[in-house]
Order: structure tokens, then C-alpha cells, then sequence
């Protein structure tokens, strides 16, 4: 399966804009799968005017990128920021996956950064657990940004089938080394594809690094985006060679029979 890692700058508080571009984009590339950064639909920096931007699961924006994923035929992976459809007045940093034939999948943040620069904590309500997504037969785990910090729900994924961890991101130039670190760490130790997609550009004061990036399940690195501009990278995820790998290094196989106790 062809995954494209879409390192896209987005219009602050802009909805349409970064519909448009999404389209533009996909209407460019080939691919399976096309992946973009955490809360694409409206920029990280909204602070307060989150409220007036979050969309129930089946909105406006969301329906158009439906109609996206329909007309080329793949699927397209964004954060957003959601209105809960069950609590009022809750919302959500959500990972929404949209496909003709999967139709649309939802993973909220488990765990929202409200630490430093970040207040995400004021804004969003935490996500109940672990969701795994499926395209063309593949298991996708699914992380947002300090999701990726608690290592128990990539491997929580990765025991329960995941063939491949997809973390979106929103993350400063500040915290590049602590990520550049821990995504190729989850293929390592989970023996999985780890698939990182981060912002890039400036809003209001604070600068997103880009540098997405894909590794294999030895580890190897497979995409690189560029630093602090947008960029695009097309990778192939193949499931023979991860079952190669698990054999070589089996920490899935293990690592069951620890919990089950055999």
C-alpha cells in the first residue's frame, strides 16, 4: 500500500483553504493512503476560536473530503477538531480517516498536551483508548503527537495486529529531537511501520519543524521531509517484509506470550 506523507503549511483558522490544498495535492500524487498533520483542518494555533471552528464528525468539511477520497479513490487521513456527537459542548483532537468502501474511522487524543507552550488540556476532552484503523487490508494504530510519548498504546497496536503505526503531529522545532528519536524506537521495539506527519510553518509565534518521516520494522528509514517547508513523500508499505522482520526479531511473538503468561 502507497502511503504519502502530505507535509502541507496550514491556513490559520481556515477551513476551505486547507480543503482546497488537500485536493490540490491529492489530485497530484498516486497513492493509497494520503496522511496529514494534526488538526489540519484549522492550524494548531486557534486557541480560543476552536469552539467556533470544530465540526461534528459528519460536517461540511469533512462530507467535501469524503467526495475528496471518493473521486480518487483512496483514502485520507487529518486531525481535526470535533465537536463530541454523544457530549455537548465537549471537543475532541481527533484523527478522522475517510474512504469510499471503510467509510469514516475516528481516533480521539489520548492524551492532550497541557504542559509549556501547550494548552490543549483547556480545549479537549481525552480520548477513551486505543483505535485501530483498516485500508486495503492493513491494521492501522493510530497516535496524535504526545500520544506517541506513552509507549503502551503503540504496543497495546501493535499486540492487537497493527501492521503499522500512523502518528500525526503538531510539534515545535523545540521537541524535534525527543521525536526524531522516539518514531524510529516504536518500529524497533513493536517490529512495525512507524509513520510520523508533522506541521510545518509559523502561527503566532510558534514554529513547527516539518521533518516528517517513515521508518520500516527494522528500523530502517524510508522518508525524510524537509525541515520547515512543505513537502511531500510517497512510501510502499508491504506486509511480506514485515513478516520477515517479526521473523528475524520477534518482540510481537514474545511479547504476547509474556502477557499471556506461557
Amino acid at each position: 500500500m502507497k502511503i504519502a506523507l502530505a507535509q502541507l503549511r496550514c491556513a490559520l483558522a481556515d477551513k476551505e483553504v486547507n480543503v482546497a490544498k488537500m485536493g490540490k495535492l491529492i489530485g497530484e500524487q498516486d497513492a493509497d493512503l494520503f496522511v496529514f498533520c494534526e488538526l489540519y483542518l484549522t492550524g494548531y494555533m486557534v486557541r480560543d476560536r476552536i469552539n467556533s471552528l470544530a465540526e461534528p464528525l459528519h460536517g461540511p468539511s469533512v462530507r467535501k473530503i469524503e467526495r475528496l477520497a471518493e473521486e480518487h479513490d483512496c483514502a485520507i487521513l487529518f486531525g481535526m477538531a470535533r465537536l463530541d456527537d454523544d457530549l455537548p459542548n465537549i471537543l475532541r483532537n481527533s484523527a478522522v480517516m475517510v474512504s469510499e468502501k471503510e467509510g469514516v474511522q475516528v481516533y480521539d487524543k489520548q492524551y492532550p498536551a497541557t504542559f509549556g507552550p501547550f494548552e490543549e488540556g483547556l480545549y479537549f476532552g481525552a480520548g477513551d483508548g486505543p483505535v485501530m484503523m483498516t485500508h486495503k487490508g492493513f491494521r492501522l494504530g493510530i497516535e496524535i503527537c504526545y500520544d506517541i510519548f506513552h509507549s503502551e498504546i503503540a504496543r497495546t497496536h501493535a499486540l492487537s495486529g497493527a501492521e503499522a503505526l500512523i502518528t500525526i503531529s503538531a510539534s515545535p522545532y523545540t521537541s524535534r529531537d525527543f521525536f526524531e528519536r522516539i518514531v524510529p524506537a516504536r518500529a524497533i521495539e513493536n517490529t512495525v511501520y512507524s509513520i510520523y506527519v508533522n506541521q510545518v510553518g509559523a502561527q503566532l509565534g510558534m514554529v513547527f519543524f516539518g521533518g516528517s518521516e517513515a521508518y520500516g520494522p527494522r528500523g530502517d528509514r524510508l522518508a525524510k521531509c524537509r525541515y520547515f517547508d512543505e513537502d511531500v513523500k510517497v512510501i510502499e508499505i508491504d506486509r511480506h517484509d514485515l513478516e520477515l522482520a517479526r521473523r528475524g526479531r520477534p518482540t510481537i511473538r514474545d511479547g504476547d506470550a509474556m502477557l499471556r503468561g506461557v
